[in-house]
């Protein structure tokens, strides 16, 4: 046997053999570095946008739930992906692996197409339901068709990214993320401003450095997923496309984009609630999503290295190591939201003085970012529930959650709340609304974990 099958045998064994506070720390850590410089690069983004002017600022928020969308697609196809072929490693089912990250990655290429047309369907009558300044409607339409138009880097990145972690490699899609931060950092000020010569594209410019980005990231990726090896293959060489496998990774995948799809459809209607107080309400919100992604992607990038670990000890009936897993992410999710609450509350100006902000929104945004943060704790706990059903194969429970929080919660919750006591009530829906589903499904979580394994020992 030779060095290199070694070295894939260990990379896979590893997620049932290494102590798993070891496993977890090694898996999750390059994944929330490399969120974290998402979250920066998502950042960058409006700080420079915000110096164009508030009008700018409050055409990058009306756009933002039209990226969500395009956005929820790849994660939703890189999570079934990814539990999928994590799943059958576990069983030592390696043609199966094979053949599903191969799908995964097709179907990612499909989805492109999708996104592409959408968007030139509906960007302008899409942002035309919240204003009719001509100006912003330029503003954001250019913006919204050259992300979504140019989709297909963010798209097989995605999936490429969770083809890797599937197998224990969490490197590569570190350096992945990390090349695209880098360069759009890079290329937002030449692109937005006009530097060194380059012609000044405002809001434009920040949309296309986003996209190289995402391309040269998407071109890194792709190259080490085919030409180098790991523990599954992706090849076109005597592949077959099959229903069976196209269905298991839509049937763990669609609730994730579906959930990811509401949160697009939450944040449409709250800007809606909101522009009838105040188009710098709208601005409020915007910076509290682009900020509170600090709080949340560490969160979410030990989610992601606990999915194959989870998916992988879940297929080997291994109980034990699937339980401890999920006391680690509990105990370290809470303490990040509890951190992340005591630095909204505390220093919700100093966060709202990156954006350039006016009056108004200092006095607007700085209830808001403190009222929210309440809700990081509960959302702590909702988290790792949602990767506990995606492990075990019930997305579909998953998205209930996320029904239930954002259209069944929050948007009636935002809109009753604004009715009674004005804008400042309207931020409470977020932690009503997360409180609320983490009574109604932690004894669920527990419940369905103890159920599965018992299946399995009968």
């Amino acid at each position: 046997m030779s060095e290199a099958q070694i070295e894939k045998i260990n990379n896979a064994d590893k997620m049932g053999t290494m102590p798993v506070g070891k496993l977890l720390l090694s898996m999750s850590l390059p994944a929330v570095f490399s969120m974290v410089i998402q979250a920066l690069y998502n950042i960058v983004d409006s700080i420079y946008v915000a110096q164009l002017g508030q009008d700018a600022l409050f055409a990058i928020g009306l756009v933002f739930p039209m990226q969500m969308l395009s956005l929820s697609i790849g994660l939703g196809c890189g999570v079934g992906t990814n539990a999928l072929v994590a799943r059958r490693l576990g069983q030592k089912r390696q043609a199966h692996a094979d053949q599903t990250a191969t799908t995964g990655l097709l179907l990612s290429v499909f989805h492109s197409v999708v996104i592409l047309i959408f968007g030139l369907l509906t960007a302008r009558p899409f942002l035309s339901l919240f204003t009719s300044s001509e100006h912003i409607l330029e503003m954001g339409a250019s913006y919204l068709l050259i992300v979504m138009g140019f989709g297909l880097g963010q798209q097989v990145q995605i999936i490429c990214e969770r083809i890797l972690q599937a197998t224990g490699n969490m490197i590569q899609p570190m350096f992945s993320l990390l090349i695209s931060a880098i360069t759009n950092i890079i290329l937002d000020p030449i692109m937005i401003f006009g530097w060194f010569g380059f012609p000044a594209m405002g809001i434009a410019g920040a949309a296309l450095a986003t996209v190289i980005g995402q391309w040269i990231g998407m071109f890194y990726i792709l190259y080490v997923v085919i030409k180098k090896d790991h523990d599954v293959n992706v090849s076109l060489k005597n592949f077959k496309l099959e229903k069976i496998v196209v269905l298991k990774i839509y049937q763990i995948g669609v609730p994730t984009m579906i959930m990811n799809a509401i949160g697009s459809l939450t944040t449409t209607c709250m800007n809606a609630i909101l522009v009838g107080f105040s188009d710098i309400a709208v601005n409020a919100l915007s910076i509290y999503f682009k900020v509170q992604s600090f709080i949340f992607m560490p969160v979410f990038g030990m989610n992601q290295g606990a999915m194959p670990i989870l998916a992988y000890n879940f297929g080997a009936r291994n109980q034990k190591r699937y339980e401890h897993t999920i006391r680690l992410m509990l105990t370290v999710a809470f303490a990040i939201m509890l951190v992340g609450t005591m630095i909204f509350s505390l220093a919700p100006n100093l966060i709202l003085a990156l954006f350039a902000p006016t009056e108004e929104l200092l006095s607007i945004g700085s209830v808001a970012l403190r009222t929210i943060s309440f809700s990081f704790v509960f959302a702590a706990v909702s988290i790792v529930m949602t990767t506990i059903f995606q492990s075990l194969g019930y997305g579909v429970r998953s998205m209930i959650m996320s029904i239930l929080r954002q259209l069944v919660f929050i948007v009636p919750m935002a809109f009753l709340f604004g009715k009674l006591a004005g804008l400042n009530a309207v931020w409470w829906s977020y932690p009503c609304a997360e409180l609320l589903v983490m009574i109604l499904f932690a004894p669920q979580a527990i419940q369905t974990v103890k159920r599965q394994f018992k299946a399995y020992k009968n």
